[in-house]
């Protein structure tokens, strides 16, 4: 009798799987052949859903529940221009900016993430919104007398933490950090506790290193401080905002009052006040998204 239940329960647990199995191979069929959004059917359902990761001055949310930074200020005021009034926000980790979008849980990221390469696989990115350099966070003093990412590689007792899905991993191991020497953390909010416990240092762009020192006792930017040098010339990067590539109509909709946008005092004024200085505004409209993608 015991034989039989077994094989019976057994038989069961077959079908489950099996059913299981089939739904998620349909769901994925579904997602994968998605109908595009465009910017048509956003207006006529009256609004958008947008991403962004709480990193200063990136974007994040303000106490009052309103989006605040460079690209969600860039975005309200793009999206206005084209009719688009609301915009449903999500604040969530780095890492899970671009695996979100391809799951359809938001319409695009408004984080400023560097355009690269393996990024522009994935994503359809406008225009560049920003440019960036590099930077080190460390405890008051600089004990470790830090001056660029290279100087991490040559100690391999060293530590350095970084964001989870963040570039500055790969500008890291460009310049010899090893894998073992980087702490992975969630977000830019998490740096401060984790420099002072169990990293020496925090690369990140040189913005989050300003804000996250500023007005600190037990913290500081590394300065004087060096890019680091990969494939031969300094690292800078290019914050844009990006789309899912089948949703083109609407990024490339996005793309054009972005780069209408971008002449105007308004969206100066934007990247000044969090701190972008005119040689950094003026080098985000140096290049093209092309260019970016295709690692020039």
């Amino acid at each position: 009798m015991k034989k039989a239940i077994f094989r019976k329960n057994a038989i069961s647990w077959k079908k489950v799987i099996s059913c299981t199995v089939a739904s998620l191979a349909l769901a994925t069929a579904f997602a994968s052949g998605a109908r595009a959004l465009t910017l048509e059917e956003a207006k006529k359902q009256g609004y958008i859903r947008v991403a962004t990761a709480n990193e200063v001055p990136y974007g994040f949310m303000k106490e009052d529940g309103t989006a605040a930074g460079i690209g969600p200020e860039v975005a309200i005021a793009v999206l206005k221009t084209l009719g688009i009034a609301e915009i449903n926000w999500t604040v969530t980790p780095f890492g899970t900016l671009i695996p979100g979008l391809k799951a359809r849980r938001w319409d695009f990221v408004a984080a400023e993430q560097n355009i690269s390469p393996e990024r522009c696989k994935q994503v359809s990115f406008s225009e560049p919104n920003s440019s960036y350099g590099e930077g080190l966070l460390v405890k008051k003093g600089n004990p470790k007398k830090f001056t660029t990412y290279a100087d991490v590689a040559k100690d391999p007792g060293l530590k350095v933490a970084v964001v989870s899905g963040a570039n500055n991993i790969d500008f890291l191991r460009a310049v010899g950090v090893k894998d073992d020497q980087v702490v992975f953390i969630k977000a830019n909010a998490d740096a401060l506790a984790t420099v002072q416990s169990r990293a020496d240092a925090y690369a990140a762009t040189e913005l989050t290193v300003f804000n996250l020192a500023k007005g600190r006792e037990d913290v500081e930017q590394v300065s004087p401080f060096a890019d680091p040098v990969v494939n031969g010339k300094p690292v800078r990067n290019y914050g844009g905002f990006s789309f899912r590539p089948e949703d083109k109509e609407l990024r490339d909709a996005f793309n054009e009052a972005l780069v209408a946008f971008r002449k105007t005092d308004a969206y100066r004024q934007i990247l000044k006040t969090y701190g972008l200085s005119e040689e950094s505004i003026t080098a985000a409209q140096s290049v093209n998204v092309a260019e970016l993608c295709a690692g020039k």
